[in-house]
């Protein structure tokens, strides 16, 4: 499928969705879009993932060079910007169907439902969960895959990249892995899944433990997305509603180098390691044993491999564990205690 990916004056540090798109997902990306870096290229800001024109907006592609226009950016809360709204609109009237991702379901806009239905478009609201959703039976643990779950000391630490990292190179060692979606960037990469985060609270273990029960006895490994950090002012309910219903035997714990307050939150500050560690593995207790077994360091901020690497090993010595930046470095030291 050619995808637009629409990323204004995010690319690439807010844009978590379209970089796990460019880096994963099989589809032939025609063009980013981003108004603020107009007339660059993809691999001019990130030299690791599939390379693409950046334009202003759908005006600038021609009518029928894109099958989709996908939403690579979701502000705090979800909500859509009304700056995008041409785009999106063009992109409908070009016969293009829509992927979004936001918690504003594009489905539900008048004036985009009549440009799909007249132009025989699809809008595709990724983050819209199942209607048949009910609690957790707490019976995870009863399938026969290894389940191992991402979490992380912020959202956008790298646990939907550690998570898409992992299942890949096990796969590549020849271990049987699948990957567990839990929000939109991995179910618009995997094209499966359940955005918890949308879930009614009631039923977010639940819908984690359908997901889990689903895949569990037909692979060795489930390498499950995790969401937000266990202490997030806005989003620690997701959290604890995939550690809860996953029932997960091990625990990977994802970080950025050098961050120390909760984005957006600023007066928030992180605790240590060890506090993380022991609130993940102290939560899950009463329903799984979970372990923290490794860690993944997110060192996009660094610019040399030596600070890198450093930042790595101080990491990895502050979690007395395993630790690595999966992109820089790979993945085989934690793939070492993980299979």
């Amino acid at each position: 499928m050619r995808v637009a990916i629409l990323a204004h004056e995010k690319f690439p540090d807010r844009a978590k969705t379209a970089l796990g798109v460019l880096r994963y997902a099989d589809h032939d990306v025609v063009a980013v879009l981003d108004r603020a870096n107009d007339d660059r290229r993809v691999a001019d800001l990130v030299p690791d993932v599939q390379d693409a024109p950046i334009v202003s907006g759908m005006a600038d592609l021609e009518p029928d060079a894109v099958d989709a226009l996908l939403i690579g950016i979701a502000p705090i809360g979800g909500g859509f910007d009304e700056s995008w709204r041409e785009d999106v609109r063009t992109a409908l009237e070009n016969g293009c169907d829509v992927i979004s991702g936001l918690h504003y379901f594009l489905a539900d806009d008048a004036e985009f439902a009549r440009l799909a239905a007249d132009n025989d478009c699809e809008i595709r609201d990724v983050r819209n969960p199942p209607a048949d959703l009910t609690v957790a039976d707490g019976v995870a643990d009863q399938v026969d895959a290894e389940v191992i779950l991402t979490v992380g000391t912020d959202c956008s630490v790298g646990k939907m990249t550690t998570t898409m990292e992992l299942a890949r190179d096990a796969r590549a060692a020849g271990h049987d892995a699948a990957v567990i979606p839990t929000g939109q960037t991995g179910i618009m990469i995997e094209g499966w899944g359940t955005p918890i985060d949308r879930v009614i609270s009631d039923f977010a273990a639940g819908a984690v433990e359908e997901l889990i029960l689903e895949k569990g006895d037909d692979h060795d490994y489930l390498f499950v997305e995790g969401q937000g950090s266990i202490i997030h002012p806005a989003y620690s309910a997701v959290t604890l509603g995939i550690l809860h219903g996953s029932m997960a035997d091990t625990l990977v714990l994802c970080h950025n180098a050098g961050q120390d307050a909760i984005h957006g939150y600023e007066s928030v500050p992180l605790p240590s390691m060890q506090t993380y560690i022991d609130l993940y593995e102290s939560i899950a207790a009463p329903v799984a044993d979970s372990r923290v077994v490794a860690g993944a360091l997110n060192t996009a901020g660094l610019e040399s491999d030596e600070q890198a690497r450093e930042a790595v090993d101080e990491y990895a010595d502050a979690l007395g564990r395993p630790a690595t930046d999966v992109i820089r470095f790979g993945t085989e030291e934690l793939l070492e205690v993980l299979c």
